[in-house]
């Protein structure tokens, strides 16, 4: 499966990490979870948004980000809306680990600042906060799949009661 690693940095919303889950399962992304958390994982509300794709689900939990980056080697990049690239202009390497904070604070400022050329955007109109997290997530997940051919994934479907010509 692809090597894509999505990493949630102290997320506070159990629905968005729920469907960050899932789109982790369908998409074959490992989920890191950076603590502390906003919620219990036996959360009914991320166990619902996600609930039929547990099973498919590679996910690891650390204390801190500290522990996390003594775990991992990269490459990392750093979703935020302060960044000065915008996520499609990156190349995303097999392995690359995708990172994204609190949903109310974004990532830790002390932390882009020492990367600023793996910092990147979704383009928003002026004025506007922030996209959904699980929303971002999908988007850069996909993105770099795209770049990566779609490795193993299903690309055509299959209609129930009739057969594409």
């Amino acid at each position: 499966m692809a090597s894509l690693n999505i990493v949630l940095v102290e997320p506070q919303i159990p629905q968005n990490t729920g469907n960050i889950s899932r789109t982790c399962a369908v998409t074959g992304a490992r989920l890191h979870l950076v603590g502390p958390l906003g919620f219990s994982i036996d959360d009914a509300k991320l166990k619902r948004a996600g609930l039929d794709y547990w099973d498919m689900l590679d996910i690891t939990f650390y204390e801190s980000l500290n522990e996390f980056f003594q775990k991992n080697s990269g490459p990392f990049y750093y979703f935020t809306t302060k960044a000065p690239h915008t996520y499609s202009d990156i190349s995303y390497p097999q392995g690359a680990y995708i990172l994204f904070g609190r949903e109310d604070a974004g990532l830790p400022e002390s932390l882009l600042v020492q990367n600023p050329d793996t910092c990147v955007r979704l383009p928003m109109t002026k004025g506007a906060r922030s996209l959904n997290l699980s929303n971002t997530v999908a988007v850069a997940a996909y993105e770099a799949l795209r770049q990566w051919g779609f490795p193993e994934l299903e690309n055509y479907g299959q209609l129930r009661d009739y057969k594409w010509e």
